[in-house]
C-alpha cells in the first residue's frame, strides 16, 4: 500500500464523519441558510476551527446559495478550498546544507510521538545518503534515551547520551562537538516536553539553544514541534505554549490514523501559519511522509 492509500485509510474516521454529515445535510438539493449553518457546525465538530469553518461555508454560499447542490459537489469544493489554505505551508524538512552539521531541535509535549518521529526522520535522511547523529537531551525521561538507542540499533545512527538527570544542554553541546568532528551532515536533538513545569522547560530549551549558539551562531537551524492529532483542539494551545518557549520553525502532525479529528491540521495551519513538514499515519518508518496539501485535503474529504 503506497502512502496515499495509507493516508486515505488513516483519515477514514475523519472522512467518514464528514462525508456522512455532508450527505445528511444536503439530502435536499438546494443550499439554504439552514444547510449552511449545519455545514459550519459539522466543520467545527471535525476540528477545522471556527475561523476556517466560517470561511469555507461563506465561500460555498457565495457560489451556490439558493441553487441546486449535491453532497459530492460540497466535498469537492471543501477539498479544493482546504488545499488552497494548506498549500503555502507545504514545506518539506530539508536540513540546511549550508551548515555542517545542520541542527534540528525537536520539541513537543511528551506522548506526542516526538522521539519516534525523530528516529523516522533520521532513517529517512540516512536513506538520502546523509550522515546523521542523534542527541538524547531529554535526560530526565529514561524511556526517551532508550527509544533513541533502539533507533540506533535499527539504523546504526550514533546517539550521544548523558547520565540520568544530567544537564540537557551539556548533552547537546557534546553531541554538536562529536557531530562536527565526525563530519556529520545532520544533528537531531531530542528535548523534554513537560509543559506542566513550564518555567523549567523554558529555561532548559533556552539554555540548549544558547549553548549551541556558542559553536554556531545560527543554530538550531530548525526547531520542529511534533503534535498528536488525537488531541484535537489541544494541539493549538500546545503550539502557542511552545512558541512562547522557543522559536518554533515548523510542525509535524502524528497519529492521524487514530482519530476522527484530522481537521486539526487545517486549524493549525490557519492559526499558527507555521510550515507543516510531515504527517504520520502509523508506526512504521514509511508511515511518516512529507506533507502534501492536495493529497491531504482529498483524503480528508474521502475523494
Amino acid at each position: 500500500m503506497n502512502f496515499i492509500a495509507r493516508l486515505k485509510a488513516g483519515l477514514s474516521k475523519s472522512s467518514n464523519r464528514l462525508g456522512q454529515g455532508i450527505a445528511g445535510i444536503f439530502m435536499k438539493a438546494r443550499l439554504d441558510g439552514a444547510s449552511v449553518e449545519s455545514l459550519e457546525e459539522l466543520l467545527i465538530e471535525a476540528d477545522l476551527g471556527v475561523q476556517v469553518a466560517a470561511e469555507l461555508t461563506q465561500g460555498l454560499a457565495k457560489q451556490r446559495f439558493d441553487k441546486n447542490i449535491e453532497p459530492d459537489m460540497v466535498r469537492q469544493f471543501l477539498a479544493d478550498e482546504i488545499a488552497k489554505i494548506l498549500a503555502p505551508l507545504e514545506v518539506p524538512l530539508v536540513p540546511d546544507r549550508s551548515h555542517k552539521p545542520a541542527v534540528i531541535m525537536m520539541v513537543g509535549v511528551n506522548g506526542n510521538g516526538k522521539t519516534t518521529t525523530l528516529g523516522k526522520l533520521a532513517a529517512g535522511y540516512q536513506r538520502q545518503g546523509l550522515k546523521v547523529m542523534l542527541a538524547a537531551a531529554d535526560t530526565f525521561r529514561a524511556a526517551a534515551v532508550e527509544q533513541l538507542q533502539a533507533w540506533w540499533a535499527r539504523s546504526r545512527t550514533p546517539v550521544v547520551t548523558g547520565p540520568a538527570e544530567s544537564d540537557p544542554a551539556s548533552v547537546a553541546f557534546r553531541a554538536y562537538e562529536q557531530a562536527k568532528a565526525k563530519n556529520a551532515d545532520v544533528l537531531m536533538i531530542d528535548t523534554a516536553g513537560r509543559l506542566q513545569n513550564k518555567a523549567n522547560l523554558m529555561a532548559e530549551l533556552q539554555k540548549i539553544a544558547k549553548v549551541l549558539k556558542k559553536v554556531d551562531a545560527s543554530a538550531p537551524h530548525h526547531v520542529v514541534q511534533v503534535l498528536d492529532a488525537t488531541t484535537g483542539q489541544n494541539a493549538l494551545s500546545q503550539v502557542q505554549a511552545f512558541k512562547e518557549l522557543v522559536q518554533v520553525t515548523g510542525l509535524i502532525v502524528t497519529k492521524l490514523d487514530g482519530t476522527a479529528k484530522g481537521g486539526i491540521v487545517v486549524a493549525l495551519a490557519r492559526q499558527s501559519e507555521l510550515p507543516i513538514h510531515a504527517i504520520g499515519v502509523g508506526e512504521n518508518i514509511d508511515d511518516l511522509q512529507p506533507f502534501h496539501a492536495a493529497d491531504f485535503a482529498k483524503s480528508l474529504l474521502g475523494l
